[in-house]
Order: structure tokens, then C-alpha cells, then sequence
């Protein structure tokens, strides 16, 4: 592997139609310039929001075998970034493939989806949360947005958090390794936005932006994608959550402004040009 080259494994499941997971990490990742493996935790027709009837196969019994061959190969990654996982048994699967495929210097990345509109999905278990909080534990990075946040704090599942911004992120703060990446939070009314806690400096820094009506799938997914692959080309946290905001948002502009079905996701393919130029460039301030 080119020493100037990164490389990120991305874990999550393929749900073929609807843009989210890896049907959304793979392009943008790939499309900053960093080379994107994947493994896939289930194969789904669609995914599970607002489709009725979509097919589903859990591939935990593949994962520790694929895990084995590519550590046969020599393999490292310098990231891993999770995502949906198939069921709470995958969990002790993810935690032993990262513990064979990474090394001191791999950011392990974990977008905790467990839920979303103050509600956990209903394909995990009540204990869900306690095990992907197993996973947290390894983590550089956790990037939840609020629902998740308040089911990896042991509390119920809503859509608001029970303690201020500040004090929800230095809780988090205190299950991970490293850094916190807060979605859909905001202490301005009808704004929204990401904050952020550097455990490293005690740094909070909060990113708002208004509101676009509706709800849009995958886009916690676009949001991932594009921070691991800032964060792979050398930006800040702090940065990388800010591209990832504004160019999340874009997409979601896009697709609310076409009036198009939410279910098929937003259209971050159209956003990939500005990605790439804002990586090339770090032309952050221009967007």
C-alpha cells in the first residue's frame, strides 16, 4: 500500500436500494482519494425505513472468516469506521476483527446506529445499547446523534437530551477512547446542528444550522462517510464535522427541493465534486 495512500475498512450492512450505509460510504470515501475496503454485516433489498416487505441476511458467519484471510494477507487498516450491524451478536465479531486487523496507530470510528426520532429501531433488543457501548469503549471516535446518545447514557430513548449539550458530550466523552461527535443537537430552538468534545483538551465546539423540514434516511451515513475521509486527509475534528455538516446538509437541500421520497435517501452524489475539491484545496471557508 502507497505510504501517502490511507486506507479505511468500512463495516456496516449493503441495503441495496435507499443510499445509506455502505451504498454511501464506499463512493465518498473512495471519492476523497482514500481507499475504502469493505465488510458488509447484512444484505438488506432496502432499508428499513418507510419500505414494507424488504428482504434481509445477516452475514455474521462470514465476517470472522474474511477477517482471518485478509490478516493471512498482512493487511492493516488505518481506519475502521462501523455502522449498522446485523445483530447484537455481531458486536464480540467486530470487537475480535478489529483486535486482529488494526494496530496503535488505526482510528477506529463507530457510528453507534441504534436509533433515530427518539425511538430505537425495532430489529435491536432492549440490551442493544449495553453491548454497543462494548463497542464505544475501543473507539477514537463516536459519532451518535441524539437518540443513540441518550441509549449509550443507559437513559430512554427520545429525541431531546436530559442535560445540556456540554454535559452530554463529557459523558459520552467518558465511554470512548477519544472524541465525540454529536448530531442533531442544538441549543437554539428550531436550529440543529453537530457539536463536538476533544477528550484530549476539553474542547467543545458547536457547529448550529436551521432546520430542513422533514425526515431524510442515510443521512447520518453521508455524514460518517465524509468525516472519516476529512479525517483521513489530515483535518481536525473540529473540520472534519463541519464539512460534513454543510455538505450533509446540501445534499438534503437537494432532495428537498425536488420534492423527491424521502426513503431513497438524499442526493450526496452530487455534492462529491465539491467534496473533492474541498479536500484538494481546504477550502472549507467557501462553502
Amino acid at each position: 500500500m502507497s505510504m501517502d495512500q490511507k486506507r479505511v475498512l468500512a463495516i456496516h450492512d449493503i441495503s441495496c436500494i435507499g443510499r445509506c450505509s455502505l451504498t454511501v460510504a464506499l463512493p465518498i470515501i473512495s471519492a476523497a482519494g482514500v481507499e475504502c475496503a469493505v465488510m458488509p454485516t447484512a444484505i438488506l433489498s432496502t432499508h428499513t425505513g418507510g419500505f414494507k416487505g424488504y428482504t434481509y441476511r445477516d452475514l455474521e458467519e462470514d465476517l470472522i472468516p474474511i477477517a482471518e484471510h485478509w490478516a493471512s494477507l498482512g493487511l492493516r487498516f488505518d481506519a475502521v469506521y462501523t455502522g449498522f450491524l446485523g445483530s447484537q451478536d455481531q458486536v464480540n465479531v467486530i470487537l475480535k476483527t478489529i483486535d486482529m486487523l488494526t494496530d496503535d496507530d488505526t482510528m477506529v470510528v463507530v457510528d453507534p446506529v441504534m436509533g433515530d426520532d427518539g425511538r430505537m429501531y425495532p430489529v435491536f433488543p432492549k440490551t442493544f445499547p449495553r453491548e454497543m457501548r462494548r463497542l464505544c469503549n475501543i473507539a477514537d471516535v463516536i459519532i451518535p446523534n441524539v437518540t443513540e446518545a441518550m441509549l449509550l447514557l443507559g437513559k430512554e430513548a427520545k429525541p431531546t437530551l436530559d442535560d445540556s449539550i456540554e454535559d452530554t458530550l463529557m459523558s459520552l466523552g467518558a465511554i470512548c477512547k477519544g472524541n465525540v461527535v454529536l448530531t442533531g443537537a442544538s441549543d437554539e430552538g428550531e436550529r440543529t446542528g453537530v457539536a463536538t468534545y476533544s477528550k484530549a483538551d476539553g474542547g467543545i465546539y458547536k457547529y448550529p444550522q436551521s432546520k430542513i423540514p422533514g425526515t431524510y434516511h442515510g443521512t447520518g451515513d453521508v455524514f460518517g462517510s465524509i468525516l472519516v475521509s476529512a479525517l483521513m486527509r489530515g483535518w481536525t475534528l473540529n473540520e472534519s464535522s463541519r464539512l460534513a455538516a454543510n455538505l450533509t446538509k446540501r445534499s438534503i437541500e437537494r432532495a428537498y427541493s425536488m420534492d423527491a421520497d424521502t426513503r431513497y435517501g438524499v442526493q450526496f452524489e452530487k455534492e462529491i465534486p465539491t467534496l473533492i475539491e474541498m479536500l484538494d484545496k481546504g477550502m472549507l471557508e467557501c462553502l
